[in-house]
């Protein structure tokens, strides 16, 4: 195998300048040691192209620059790439030495092994793989020892300036996903199927075919056993992915005034009419779990039963606060889960998706309408959020990768003065 068949590193979701001279990818190639090599072509090889300051860049560090770009398949034209490349590292090797930053010995060769890892290689191994395509072993140690030591300057004199406060994080959980979203306004009718099956999905397929929005609202104020009800079934805007994946892909397809399909529910049948869409700028948002927690009272819908869910309601702020108001009683009064959209039960995910965190519902019943549920939104996971091993958003993860952007950041003006200020003569 040749280097020159199989790109040794592509890092995942960065391209172009910004992974080549990034936070974690200082690049700097210093001179190796002379070979046997002599005659003229060897002395103009190695001399200076490039002042920087008071330091050089030689031919020969321009030429393994462009095969290393090459072997790393970088976007661009290799040899201008090189030569910008070549001057910020002499700025940045400025910078180290005038701040007294050396990385140690095993800063480096972890480093070394970090990058050969990202191509599933031992460090020898990836070595060896490089010197064959014309990539000294030297100048992958220069390379590696700048972006330690770059690293290194930034975090020193930066640090201090980079604070990340919880309400950082949940903006960046909220913000995961690709940017653009979809909103939708909708009204609902939820038609009980307990005491007359057929009836009830007569009814649904009669009220299917409405295109008014104006009917289908008073046909809900007159049907629907849903709190929405008393709104003529009208729900608030809400985003499209906090719905139940089958009903997105449904709404998706509605125009205006349209009806979906009778949805059988747990003990009942849901119609949804699309009375709006809207594309948003925020961030469209997918999650790979939901926590949710759902506390059965006895009683129905019935007086006694809603005060006892308001009673509690007004005495919690959390969902762990539940297990305290469950304590003592039979295991199956109180249910907590985590699961992934498309496994939440449809009328649960409805309802779950007109909830913020640590909001409660009692719009569901259970056992024909003899239980009725108190359901509270726990949390949602998105689905691009680092996460733990038993499926939490990993905070602490996100807090990293916040700090590390701000301090490219910062990494970046510090760089761009250096240039300004430099002497740079060809």
């Amino acid at each position: 195998m040749t280097m020159t068949h199989r790109p040794i590193i592509r890092p995942a979701h960065s391209t172009g300048r910004q992974w080549l001279h990034g936070m974690t990818t200082a690049l700097l190639v210093g001179l190796t040691a002379l070979t046997a090599t002599t005659g003229p072509a060897a002395a103009q090889s190695f001399a200076p192209v490039i002042r920087v300051n008071d330091k050089v860049i030689t031919q020969y560090e321009i030429d393994q620059r462009i095969r290393l770009l090459q072997l790393l398949n970088a976007p661009g034209d290799p040899r201008s790439l090189a030569r910008d490349q070549l001057i910020e590292d002499r700025l940045k090797l400025g910078a180290t030495e005038q701040f007294g930053v050396k990385p140690d010995e095993t800063a480096i060769t972890d480093g070394i092994a970090e990058f050969a890892g990202r191509a599933n290689m031992e460090p020898d191994a990836f070595i060896a793989a490089l010197a064959s395509d014309g990539v000294s072993r030297q100048t992958f140690r220069d390379f590696i020892t700048a972006g330690v030591a770059w690293r290194t300057l930034i975090r020193g004199r930066f640090g201090s300036k980079v604070e990340i406060s919880e309400q950082d994080v949940d903006r960046a959980i909220a913000s995961q996903g690709s940017v653009g979203g979809v909103r939708v306004l909708i009204s609902e009718i939820f038609i009980p199927t307990g005491q007359n099956p057929a009836q009830a999905e007569a009814l649904a397929n009669q009220l299917s075919q409405i295109r008014s929005i104006s009917e289908f609202s008073a046909a809900a104020s007159k049907y629907s056993a849903a709190s929405t009800r008393q709104n003529g079934g009208r729900v608030d805007w809400m985003n499209i992915t906090s719905l139940p994946p089958a009903l997105q892909s449904v709404l998706l397809g509605l125009s205006t005034g349209q009806v979906t399909q009778p949805l059988p529910v747990d003990g009942a049948l849901a119609l949804f009419q699309l009375r709006g869409m809207q594309e948003t700028a925020a961030p469209k948002v997918t999650y790979s779990a939901i926590d949710y927690a759902i506390y059965h009272i006895d009683g129905g819908r019935t007086a006694e039963a809603l005060g006892r869910a308001k009673a509690i309601t007004d005495q919690i702020d959390t969902c762990d606060d539940l297990y305290g108001t469950a304590k003592g009683q039979p295991p199956q009064v109180l249910t907590r889960e985590t699961r992934a959209p498309g496994e939440i039960p449809q009328d649960v995910a409805m309802e779950l998706a007109k909830l913020d965190e640590n909001e409660a519902s009692t719009n569901l019943t259970a056992n024909n309408g003899q239980t009725l549920e108190l359901l509270m939104l726990c949390g949602r996971t998105p689905a691009n959020a680092p996460a733990t091993e038993n499926g939490e958003v990993n905070r602490a993860q996100i807090v990293t990768q916040l700090q590390n952007r701000r301090l490219a950041s910062y990494a970046d003006g510090y760089l761009a003065q250096l240039r300004a200020e430099a002497r740079i003569v060809e």
